[in-house]
């Protein structure tokens, strides 16, 4: 062994023990928040005081327990997470088994006897109530493994917040496959992953994008109520790219504008802005004959951000100071992203013109039949590839 390769065995004993480290640890805070949301929903309809409580159960609890991460949201987050999730009890009651046998509690009870009494009723065995919950369960529904194994909680939690099981379940399985890190993920969910998936020709290649770009780019977002456009008749492409879509969005969107009724007369699109010695584009601008007064459209294919309301605002001042006429009224300006978070709108508009505007859209929804045959078809192929990797180290 020389001095290189010394170096070479200590760092890689440091990164894989790390890594294994940190997956204990992600197991343990899986487990811990799971059961802590387990307990809360147990009580709430099982428990023998919780007429004296009600509503106000979560907020008595964080009080009582007095924690750093267990304040009342947190609390609703894991509340949630076990309601989403139950299939998790199975793989949950095995983990607290394997490494929690020998812990006692306070009462000098076993941890793992006294928080599966009710996962399971013995080894072998589910009870009834994880039983039904396993077989409500569609074929195309993520493992309860791999959601327990190689989701870490983070991005579980973040799961939760996608109404759509079957839309979940989607991203479920391309963050387990594209090894996507919540931000990763989150930038997927943004610029609508989903609905280009389910209106892409060739999705294996669209996933082979996803996961290149993942890997390289730095996201925001989230999802929130949007609005489905789907006037806008959007029709199949080999692979669906956010340039592409964005580019498709435009040329249908202006089209759409000036259907919409009377009064709007269109100018340009991209228009180029000189301000100093910087130029910008607005992406759509109309004069509205009736209200007398311009209409900047600017479009954004991601979550709304407080720049974005800058930008626009900047648009605004400049038709304001130097192209509204003396007998115009100040400009209007819409700002349309794929969603928005109420309280960052109110905040990032504050103070600015009154007559500027946040709306969000979403592009027509995909085929559930062809998103849930992309998950049977990818669940088999996974499945096959544990097979093959068993296989090969026996």
């Amino acid at each position: 062994m020389n001095f290189e390769s010394l170096v070479g065995h200590i760092n890689q004993v440091q990164d894989v023990l790390q890594a294994q480290a940190a997956h204990a640890v992600n197991l343990s805070l899986t487990a811990r928040n799971w059961l802590v949301g387990y307990y809360i929903v147990e009580f709430e309809q099982h428990g023998e005081d919780r007429a004296k409580y009600g509503d106000n159960l979560i907020n008595r609890l964080a009080k009582e327990i007095n924690r750093k991460g267990f304040e009342p949201r947190t609390l609703r987050l894991y509340r949630r997470i076990y309601l989403i999730y139950p299939q998790l009890g199975t793989e949950i009651g095995t983990y607290l088994h394997k490494n929690c046998l020998g812990v006692l509690d306070a009462s000098g009870n076993s941890i793992w006897q006294s928080a599966t009494a009710k996962l399971q009723t013995s080894e072998n065995q589910l009870n009834e109530i994880w039983q039904s919950t396993i077989t409500k369960l569609e074929e195309w529904s993520t493992p309860a493994d791999w959601l327990f194994n190689k989701l870490n909680y983070t991005s579980l939690a973040y799961l939760t917040s996608i109404e759509d099981p079957l839309k979940r379940a989607f991203y479920e399985q391309e963050t387990i496959r594209g090894c996507w890190t919540v931000r990763e993920l989150d930038r997927q969910v943004s610029s609508q992953y989903y609905e280009r998936m389910g209106l892409s020709k060739d999705k294996k290649a669209l996933q082979k994008l996803a996961v290149k770009n993942a890997q390289q780019l730095a996201p925001r977002d989230i999802l929130h109520n949007p609005v489905t456009l789907e006037f806008l008749g959007i029709e199949s492409q080999e692979i669906y790219t956010e340039t592409k879509l964005e580019s498709y969005i435009l040329n249908h969107l202006q089209a759409f504008l000036l259907e919409m009724g009377r009064g709007f007369c269109f100018e340009a699109r991209q228009k180029r802005i000189l301000i100093d010695q910087d130029y910008f584009k607005a992406d759509l601008i109309f004069y509205h004959r009736i209200l007398k007064c311009h209409v900047i459209i600017d479009l954004k294919i991601d979550r709304f951000r407080h720049e974005y309301a800058s930008q626009l605002n900047l648009y605004m001042n400049y038709y304001k100071h130097e192209v509204m006429q003396a007998d115009d009224n100040p400009p209007i300006g819409l700002l349309l992203c794929t969603d928005y978070g109420v309280t960052t709108v109110q905040y990032a508009t504050e103070g600015l013109s009154q007559n500027l505007f946040v709306s969000k859209y979403r592009l027509q929804l995909p085929s559930e039949d062809d998103i849930k045959q992309y998950l049977l078809e990818n669940i088999s192929e996974e499945k096959f590839k544990e097979l093959k990797e068993e296989e090969n180290a026996e």
